[in-house]
């Protein structure tokens, strides 16, 4: 299983996602549901923005490793925050943490902002898809 990521230059250059991502789907697919910055008992880690992304995104990762995947087999995220200004501002940041859980692997992505998350607490919680 293979992932071609298309990117057409007359959108320009993407940074931190890819535009698309096309592959046979000779694989199953995994639908990652919401995961928001958890521990294992349930408990959001921390108030700051960029911890709760690193935490969600550890979580994905699981849910993915779980079904006998890896992080490079995710082909979509989408990412829900509740203040993209308070993202935006830590952008460099939360990039950093993503590199380290993911590499240079970017596949499709959105991020919404909305006005809430079911989880009080929660600042972002993040879905996917995986071809394993």
């Amino acid at each position: 299983m293979s992932f071609d990521f298309i990117n057409p230059e007359s959108l320009g250059a993407p940074h931190g996602y890819s535009n698309g991502v096309l592959t046979d789907a000779g694989g199953r697919l995994l639908f990652i549901a919401g995961q928001v910055a958890w521990d294992q008992q349930q408990r959001i880690v921390a108030d700051d923005l960029v911890r709760q992304f690193d935490q969600a995104l550890a979580n994905v990762i699981t849910v993915v490793t779980e079904a006998g995947g890896k992080p490079e087999q995710i082909a979509r995220l989408v990412i829900y925050v509740t203040d993209k200004g308070e993202y935006r501002v830590h952008m460099k940041e939360i990039g950093e943490r993503y590199r380290a859980r993911m590499g240079k692997h970017f596949p499709a992505m959105v991020l919404v902002e909305v006005a809430g998350l079911v989880e009080g607490r929660a600042q972002i919680e993040i879905e996917g898809i995986a071809v394993l």
